[in-house]
């Protein structure tokens, strides 16, 4: 692979670094020509490291642009690569004219990047907001720095992200970091002293007065503690007016610009970060390498590396109490700076070397030149329709399976979602979207799609209106008219009541749907009844079967925010408001009650439509006579996932709430109020199902008995396992649908 990166040249920090270790890395196996709009430093050391370096000192940046296709034309890249605001320009005014896909790695929000400065804010920053709309692909340094790209406006699908990373290896060898301090800095030091370092551009970004003011704060508690300052910027007379205000200025050192920086965070014991804004701090990285506990703000992808209370602390963004109580928690605990120093590096190590970094540099540049390359004519795109965008949990992770297996099975494909909140989803999914009934641009979507996809959930039914089901029908003749494959997936059929609809729907599928993937028994019987018998029908399971719960660590700490002991023993309920709940409400209140009493199980109640669900779930706490929790903030679905999979049972009205809990091999009690949740749990053979207009205080508590009482839980194992391979019908379908997979193939499996 032919590469070229461009730079400014005057990069300094983590940018410098970061694109030192990406060129020389990528050198060993490509071929790589650096172009510098500066002579200097950086351009001098990439040449002395074997880079063929290239340097454009023109300030017209007409001329620097010719001079740079000149280049381009010379080298015949695959692909260019941009760092930097200039370097984004150069980039955006050669693209114009060279059929070559230009890359900007986003090391920092560029709105931020002058922070201060309001000359260069509006006249550099400008200039580099406006050039990163004409480049092709945008790779941030962190996934948040991703969410506010696409919250600009920028097509998620153009957005691939990438990891700092660098060569982890302890320092060797004695350091006498008292020696090194007072011959450097002039600092002497005590015996017992703990010490803090901050290392950065003294910047408004950088918000090092909160340090400095967390650290006054920590002073009172650890006296023992130490501040050192290294960087230079225009807030260093700020920031000692502010060390004198507060009485530290004999605890604080400004160490002026550091290089090398390795042996400064050697001689620090805790390394701090209070920036306003980054993406993936080297600076983290460096003291993490030589053996600082971590205190950072909650910015860029430290959440990523850092698990607050594991191995490092993280406190938001110019909270200074917080961090002051951080400092002063590990300034007077030497054994849990060694345990988090030692966690930190373990996990740094492992998944942000230099190496990992320079595998998915490599990976990113052959999924953007697959896409580039695509041919302008080609129907690539796969489109997606359903019930999204509205709040349901259960519809949303039906979406989140479905995008999660398209992208497996071609990654290069592009997805659009049909949603009700196109921002949001394009947000949280990172596919394109567009609004559900904005009709123009759903069909022009469907002349591009190569294949349609209707589902997940049960969007044939008339229950809840009729004209949802005359719309699903549209979009399915649509689709086909305009040259899609279509296919129902992992769909549930019915009640269609109407005989008009039923007609209607019965005709659509039977000459619109090429295949079709049913998540119940039931649903088959429904649609042989309606004489549908032309698509190809397969039964499977519902989507959502394939989503995995959050890791252990992140599900302890969403309950914990909701005031839950990760480590009790609870019971689940999953309600929703529906006709013949009142009816229930003391029954489950007195199932609830007795599942505590007898089995030591307090009730949580989880939410599956946020935040209509909590109302069933208070009016059922207002009747108990015993403790209970309900998780009461929107959570991601596999955060949801894993607060039912900590259940010992759950009892659910909600059907996905016990789709979730059985995919994770958690016995569930259902309370059904439609067709289907009885396809469901007849389904996974489950007896552990009642009906919500029928529901008694006494079935109910036996029904909670059976479930805890050890006989149904190799059972339960082996319906999780079941639904998880039927699951895989639905991914098998649309594999032969784009031609990924032979039809012959799937008969031989």
């Amino acid at each position: 692979m032919r590469v070229m990166h461009v730079m400014g040249g005057g990069d300094v920090g983590g940018a410098k670094t970061q694109i030192m270790n990406t060129v020389t890395g990528l050198a060993k196996r490509n071929e790589v020509m650096l172009i510098s709009f500066r002579a200097g430093p950086f351009a001098d050391e990439a040449r002395e490291r074997g880079i063929n370096v290239r340097v454009i000192e023109r300030h017209n940046p007409f001329r620097a642009a010719r001079a740079m296709r000149d280049l381009v034309d010379q080298f015949r890249p695959d692909i260019i690569h941009c760092h930097g605001g200039r370097a984004n320009l150069m980039g955006a005014m050669v693209r114009r004219t060279r059929r070559v896909p230009v890359l900007t790695t986003v090391h920092s929000d560029y709105k931020l990047d002058y922070l201060g400065n309001p000359l260069k804010q509006h006249t550099f920053g400008a200039a580099n907001a406006v050039a990163l709309r004409f480049l092709d692909f945008y790779q941030p340094v962190a996934d948040r720095m991703a969410r506010t790209l696409i919250e600009r406006g920028f097509d998620p699908e153009r957005i691939v992200k990438i990891y700092n990373g660098m060569e982890f290896r302890r320092p060797e060898g004695d350091f006498d970091r008292a020696q090194y301090l007072k011959e450097n800095y002039g600092a002497e030091i005590a015996e017992g002293d703990v010490l803090c370092g901050i290392a950065g551009r003294l910047t408004a970004v950088k918000d090092i007065a909160t340090t400095v003011r967390a650290f006054a704060a920590a002073l009172q508690g650890a006296p023992q503690l130490r501040l050192f300052i290294a960087g230079e910027g225009e807030d260093e007379e700020m920031l000692k007016k502010l060390c004198a205000q507060l009485h530290v200025t004999d605890r604080v050192t400004f160490c002026g610009w550091v290089s090398p920086i390795e042996p400064f965070f050697r001689a620090m014991d805790i390394n701090l970060l209070s920036s306003v804004s980054e993406t993936f701090p080297y600076s983290i990285l460096e003291g993490i390498c030589a053996g600082c506990a971590t205190i950072c703000s909650d910015v860029g992808g430290m959440p990523e590396l850092i698990d607050t209370g594991e191995n490092g602390y993280i406190f938001p963004v110019g909270d200074d109490k917080k961090l002051s109580e951080y400092m002063a928690r590990l300034a007077n605990d030497a054994e849990l700076r060694q345990t988090f120093a030692q966690a930190l590096y373990e996990k740094a190590s492992r998944n942000f070397s230099k190496d990992k970094m320079c595998e998915r540099q490599e990976a990113n540049y052959r999924h953007l030149l697959a896409r580039f390359h695509r041919p302008k004519n080609e129907r690539e795109s796969i489109v997606i329709c359903g019930a999204y965008g509205r709040g349901n949990a259960g519809d949303d992770a039906i979406l989140e399976a479905i995008v999660q297996e398209m992208r497996a099975l071609d990654p290069e494909r592009t997805i659009c979602v049909m949603s009700r909140r196109p921002k949001e989803t394009r947000l949280t999914y990172r596919t394109g979207a567009v609004y559900t009934f904005n009709i123009f641009s759903v069909l022009r979507r469907f002349r591009r799609a190569a294949l349609y996809i209707n589902g997940g959930g049960t969007l044939m039914q008339d229950v809840t209106s009729t004209r949802s089901i005359w719309y699903y029908c549209y979009t399915l003749r649509a689709a086909k008219k305009r040259g899609c494959k279509v296919m129902m997936y992992g769909c549930g059929i019915g009640p269609i009541n109407r005989a008009g609809n039923r007609k209607m729907a019965a005709k659509t599928i039977q000459c619109s749907v090429d295949r079709i993937t049913l998540r119940d028994e039931n649903s088959r019987q429904e649609l042989a009844r309606m004489g549908v018998t032309r698509p190809d029908i397969r039964v499977s399971a519902d989507p959502t079967i394939i989503l995995d719960a959050a890791p252990y660590e992140v599900v302890s700490l969403a309950m914990e925010q909701s005031g839950i002991d990760p480590n009790g023993r609870y019971i689940g309920f999953g309600l929703r408001n529906w006709k013949g709940l009142d009816a229930a409400l003391p029954a489950i209140a007195a199932a609830a009650d007795y599942a505590y009493e007898k089995h030591g199980l307090t009730p949580v109640f989880v939410p599956i439509e946020f935040p209509s669900d909590l109302t069933p779930a208070e009016r059922v706490g207002a009747l108990l006579h015993c403790p209970w929790y309900a998780v009461r903030t929107r959570q991601p679905i596999e955060v949801t996932i894993g607060i039912l999979a900590r259940m010992k049972t759950v009892v659910g009205i909600r059907l996905h709430s016990l789709m979730f809990s059985a995919g994770q091999g958690v016995p569930v009690v259902g309370m059904s109020y439609d067709i289907k949740v009885d396809s469901f749990l007849k389904y996974i053979g489950s007896s552990t199902c009642t009906q919500l207009r029928e529901v008694r205080a006494d079935e109910l508590c036996g029904l909670i008995d059976k479930c805890l009482s050890g006989a149904l839980d190799e059972e339960v194992r082996r319906n999780a396992k079941l639904l998880r391979e039927r699951e895989h019908e639905n991914v098998r379908g649309a594999a032969i649908l784009l031609g990924i997979q032979e039809e012959k193939e799937e008969q031989a499996e």
